[in-house]
């Protein structure tokens, strides 16, 4: 079983490289995002990015740092097929993946303008914001010394692999293809 994590900015193409992995090299999805979705449903918060990151904090602080994708993790092993997790956070996560064995972490990053385009388009219930909001939702996740907190900026540098995706499909699908072809 092969393990790839997502992670990288927002916007950057996450859910992009996933749904090729999943359509194109059937890999299973197990998502950080639906994780807390259903934590915050169940704790009747309004679904948005403020209460995704506040909720994420708090079931790390409240288990420990790698809790959430440990528990996607587990689904994964049980289903014992090529998996992808999407949207690792914490250098926790990173670290916990890694010691399991067979992983890559994969990090994706595009110019800001591009990636605010992106998200705009897609218009998913965390995506209704202006450009500095976007920015300042970035400003905030991108590090902190709380091992319990968001630290993209420190799991985008612990990334085996990095994409560069201001270009087009094809040329991300062709890196995907590289990497996956040689592990899959």
């Amino acid at each position: 079983m092969l393990i790839i994590g997502i992670t990288g900015t927002l916007g950057a193409g996450k859910g992009t490289i996933v749904d090729y992995l999943k359509e194109k090299k059937n890999f299973r999805h197990y998502s950080v995002r639906s994780f807390l979705i259903k934590e915050i449903e169940k704790q009747g918060l309004p679904v948005n990015r403020d209460s995704m990151t506040s909720v994420a904090n708090q079931l790390r602080s409240k288990h420990h740092p790698a809790y959430i994708v440990e528990e996607l993790y587990k689904q994964a092993a049980e289903e014992g097929e090529n998996a992808v997790i999407e949207s690792i956070r914490t250098p926790g996560e990173v670290e916990f993946l890694r010691r399991q064995g067979n992983f890559y972490l994969f990090a994706v990053d595009a110019d800001p303008k591009i990636r605010f385009d992106r998200i705009r388009k897609r218009a998913s219930s965390t995506d209704h914001i202006d450009f500095e909001t976007f920015l300042a939702n970035e400003a905030r996740e991108m590090t902190t010394s709380d091992p319990n907190k968001q630290n993209l900026g420190k799991c985008i540098q612990m990334a085996d692999f990095s994409f560069d995706n201001n270009g087009d499909l094809e040329t991300l699908y062709a890196e995907v293809d590289r990497l996956v072809q040689a592990d899959a």
